[in-house]
This record gives C-alpha cells, structure tokens and sequence, in this order.
C-alpha cells in the first residue's frame, strides 16, 4: 500500500531522512521506534505533504500513485490520514463543524454524495463511542481547552469519521494516561485493523504496542532504517535500549 524508496529530505539545509526504505502492505500495522532526532517525525510531516520539508531524492507510492506528487488535500482525499504528536487547536471552529466540512470534501473529491446533517451526526455519535468520547465534546472548539489525552481521543474520532485506508499516527501515545492509552489504543485497533488498510505508528514505547500489537517494528536511527523484526524487536528495545540492540 505503502513504498518507500531511498528516501531524502532535509529541513531548511539541514538532512533528516538519508536513504530511508520502507513497505508497508495493506492489513499490516507496522511499528516505527527510535531515538530521538531520528527523523521519526519529518517521515510524518513528509507523508502528510507538510510545507518546510524537502524531498531531495526518492520516491514515495501511495496505493500506486506518486504521493510526492500530490497537495496535502489531494493525500487525504486518497485515503491518507495523519495523526499529531501535538494537534493544533482552531478557534472558533467546532468539532462537529470542521470535521462534517471535512469528510464531505473528501468525499466531493472522490465523487460521492455528501452526507446529510443528520447522516454525520449519527456516523460521529458512533465513531465517539468508540474513544468514549461524549458528543457535548465534539460541540466544542477544535481542540481548545483540551487535556492532552482529550486532544488525542478527539483525533482518533476524527480518523474514525474519516475512515482512511492509510494512518500515520505520530507518538499518539504521547500525553495519554493509562485509561486513556487503553482507549486510544482500542480506538486504533477497531477502526484501523482491517485487510484493507495499514497503519505507520510511530511510537517511544512499548505500552502502546502492548494493546495495539504490531506486524512489525522498525528501528530508526540516523536517517534510514536499520533493522526491522517482529513485536519482539520492541520488547527488546524496552528491555535493552537502542545502543545494545543497535550494536
């Protein structure tokens, strides 16, 4: 679903990504682990088309298509979805407002009828039961006010309204307690783990891929991925820390 060949970028004059290569096949959930400044984070914002981050050689396919080559908003109506490690508050806009606007110009974009209000309001009554997540929160302004694990669950009913084929989910676990880990990471695996789509999860720790078990774990490290394995790569990143496994 997803390929990545010897991919370079750089931020500002500075390199990030050095020849990175990657695979991703629908059904699969893969893992990505590493030390900080890794380039763990511009993989993210590369995929999601984020302004600032130039692509100096390499290619990225989407589905079959030249993801490089398309506007943010052309990803996502694809079936592309990127998940924050620090989403953004919009004032003055609701919830419900900006995700309805949203998921009707994805699907304006794919050709397919817009939903009604009605029809959006019982698809997004469904998706916050999943993060269990009251509707009252979704009235509410984009994120502001939000706790850090309020901010991460609302995302998460964002891709459950979406309904992408393809997640990049930047350190979700990031700010998230212990009950909010388990529903975040419940949400993920009801909404995500399916044949026909995959997830790139970026991730520090093994407490997220204890509920949301990966195909495969990736070390990142200086640019490139070094080693790939199964879930017991991460276990033995936790148990070990990079340097020994690296080594």
């Amino acid at each position: 679903m997803l390929e990545i060949t010897d991919l370079h970028a750089s931020v500002g004059d500075k390199p990030i990504l050095k020849g990175l290569t990657l695979s991703v096949p629908a059904g699969e959930i893969h893992a990505i682990m590493g030390p900080n400044g890794a380039g763990k984070s511009t993989l993210s914002n590369v995929l999601g088309g984020k302004p600032g981050y130039e692509v100096t050689a390499g290619s990225v396919t989407f589905r079959g298509e030249d993801l490089l080559a398309l506007e943010p908003h052309e990803r996502a109506a694809k079936g592309l979805f990127l998940g924050f490690q620090y989403p953004v508050e919009i004032p003055g806009v609701s919830n419900v407002q900006f995700l309805r606007e949203a998921l009707n110009s994805q699907r304006k974009a794919r050709g397919e009828e817009p939903l009604s209000g009605g029809e959006f309001l019982k698809l997004a009554k469904n998706r916050a039961g999943l993060l269990k997540m009251d509707m009252e929160m979704l009235k509410r302004q984009v994120n502001v006010g939000f706790s850090g694990g309020e901010k991460k669950r609302a995302e998460m009913v964002q891709m459950g309204i979406l309904d992408p084929a393809f997640a990049v989910l930047d350190e979700t676990d990031s700010g998230l307690d212990i009950d909010a880990l388990r529903i975040v990471g419940a949400g993920i695996n009801s909404i995500m783990r399916h044949p026909d789509k995959a997830v790139l999860l970026i991730t520090h720790y093994q407490r997220l891929l204890d509920i949301v078990t990966p195909n495969k774990v990736s070390i990142l490290a200086g640019g490139r991925i070094v080693e790939t394995g199964g879930p017991e790569l991460a276990l033995r990143l936790e148990a070990e820390g990079y340097d020994a496994v690296m080594a």
